[in-house]
């Protein structure tokens, strides 16, 4: 018994040390080192010398006109005695070599250039941006006061009203008008209607237009007729004309000679006070007149 607990003890162990040994061996392989770079070093600001060649040492003169860097001997055509120039042959330096020439000769570091930016050209299109317009910012309307709606509001309720009370009054004091006509059914207007046809064609008949019989016209026409309450003719108008004139005077003339014709009924009173009659009258051919039921 004591030698199964041994034998489970040592399993265990080697289990635990092998788990302990790939833990560490992660750790050591997971985790990388790396030096940080090494600073860059300073720019030294860097010095241009232009050596400047010496020309052959010649003997000096007996007699020198002028001082100068080098022994020099010069002839010329001319009488008296010129200052030498420049060498010809050498080219003149830039105004910028000068004074590093200078500067060598003094000992005094040159300045410093300072490094232009490079303008690179972008082969690129240039893409034309038009401006576009910013649209003005829509101010917000102030609200308006519940006060002075409400007031607005019973202001204008009661102006309507006035005015439809005005146009009320005023539609009250117009006259009632009815219209009728020879397909009007209705008892109390189609009785009055056929009474007043009756006494017009009697009185046309009578008074039949001697000009008419001469000339033998005849012809129909369509007549408006006004009539007032009490009988009396109020407007007379010829809404489609026959074609002779002589004939549409001669209907309107009848109608005035008919004239007045009874009052309405009681019953019309209460409901109208115009009635307008329309109808169709024919001037025959054997000199009567006649209009149909």
């Amino acid at each position: 018994m004591t030698a199964i607990r041994q034998q489970h003890h040592n399993e265990a162990m080697i289990t635990m040390t092998v788990i302990a040994v790939l833990v560490h061996a992660l750790l050591i392989l997971g985790v990388s080192f790396e030096l940080p770079p090494p600073p860059k070093p300073a720019t030294q600001p860097s010095l241009d010398v232009i050596l400047v060649p010496t020309p052959k040492k010649q003997p000096a003169p007996k007699e020198a006109d002028f001082m100068a860097q080098q022994n020099q001997e010069g002839g010329t055509e001319k009488a008296g005695h010129a200052r030498p120039r420049a060498i010809p042959s050498q080219p003149a330096l830039k105004k910028s070599e000068k004074a590093t020439i200078e500067q060598v000769r003094s000992g005094t570091p040159a300045p410093e250039k300072q490094q232009q930016p490079k303008v690179v050209a972008s082969r690129k299109k240039v893409v034309r941006q038009v401006p576009v317009k910013k649209k003005a910012p829509v101010r917000a309307r102030p609200k308006p006061d519940m006060t002075q709606l409400l007031s607005s509001t019973r202001q204008e309720i009661a102006r309507l009203t006035a005015e439809l009370d005005r146009n009320s009054e005023y539609a009250s004091q117009l006259p009632r008008h009815k219209a009728i006509n020879a397909s009007t059914r209705e008892y109390r207007y189609a009785a009055y209607l056929e009474a007043w046809r009756k006494k017009v064609e009697r009185v046309g008949n009578l008074n039949y237009p001697d000009e008419a019989k001469r000339k033998k016209l005849y012809g129909d026409l369509l007549l408006h007729v006004s009539l007032r309450a009490d009988g009396s003719v109020q407007q007379i108008r010829v809404v489609r004309s026959s074609g002779h004139k002589i004939l549409d005077d001669a209907a309107v003339r009848i109608v005035r000679l008919a004239a007045p014709f009874a009052p309405f009924p009681a019953e019309i009173r209460k409901e109208v006070d115009i009635l307008d009659i329309t109808r169709t009258w024919q001037f025959l051919s054997n000199n009567r007149l006649f209009s149909s039921k």
